[in-house]
């Protein structure tokens, strides 16, 4: 799949789901479940690296997890998911030249078929429209944006008028600027409705209600791989204790044989 496809889905209201992937065996279970997209989050920091944030990850993980990922995959390059690969802390906070060089490693070294940005600051803006016009799909990012959480938190976003309205405003800019989709995550859902029905590109939420376009999870919090779920995913199954009495007992019996 290719991201200027996803257009054609919301215009069919056909549902998008995209699951992230750090590994081999999360892709091919990712590639397997039929999700739309593929993304190689950098919560793989928290996932898989031990790290409390997704601050500390950078782009020689995302480039190595991203290679891992796609080799899980066994369908045809065309009958892919759309593999997308998060552009790190400070790869792309830097300057435009920087943004493009870093960015255009990832898609050189990858089969990464496009980036996410978090954000939408004047800055962040210039460095959008240069990655697109140089070649490089652009996925925006609003909302709850990690990489800002030591300024906004990991609260809600868009609670007061002015915050409600900065995000409508800033995802009619990431539209016009040329991304090809938008992730909201964790807005009340009355404004992902609003900014889903002025929008011509999807819109992609987690946590941001039901009136997305789409909907994108950690795959590990689907799971219950995690300690700690955000409040807008329930677990599927209770993973890790699953696995890890499973494994307990599988000791126990061999210490015993």
């Amino acid at each position: 799949m290719l991201p200027s496809e996803l257009v054609t889905y919301k215009k069919k209201s056909q549902k998008i789901i995209a699951l992230t992937a750090w590994d081999s065996i999360s892709g091919s279970l990712a590639e397997h479940s039929g999700a739309d997209i593929v993304l190689v989050g950098d919560s793989l920091a928290m996932v898989c690296l031990g790290y409390k944030s997704t601050l500390p990850v950078t782009l020689e993980n995302m480039i190595y997890h991203t290679n891992a990922v796609s080799r899980g995959f066994s369908k045809e390059i065309e009958e892919q998911s759309l593999l997308v690969c998060d552009m790190p802390f400070l790869t792309y906070q830097c300057g435009e030249n920087k943004a493009v060089e870093y960015a255009g490693k990832i898609i050189k070294n990858t089969y990464a078929k496009a980036v996410k940005v978090e954000g939408a600051d004047p800055e962040v803006q210039n460095v959008i429209s240069r990655l697109i016009r140089m070649g490089i799909p652009v996925m925006g990012h609003l909302g709850l944006t990690p990489q800002s959480y030591l300024n906004l938190g990991f609260k809600q976003q868009g609670n007061n008028l002015e915050s409600h309205e900065k995000i409508k405003r800033d995802a009619l800019t990431l539209e016009k600027l040329g991304c090809f989709s938008i992730v909201l995550e964790h807005i009340p859902e009355l404004l992902a409705k609003e900014i889903q029905s002025e929008l011509e590109i999807p819109t992609i939420g987690i946590g941001a209600g039901k009136f997305c376009d789409g909907q994108v999870r950690v795959t590990a919090d689907l799971l219950g791989l995690n300690d700690k779920q955000p409040p807008f995913c329930r677990p599927i199954i209770d993973g890790k204790k699953l696995f890890g009495e499973k494994l307990k007992e599988w000791v126990a019996a061999e210490k015993l044989s």
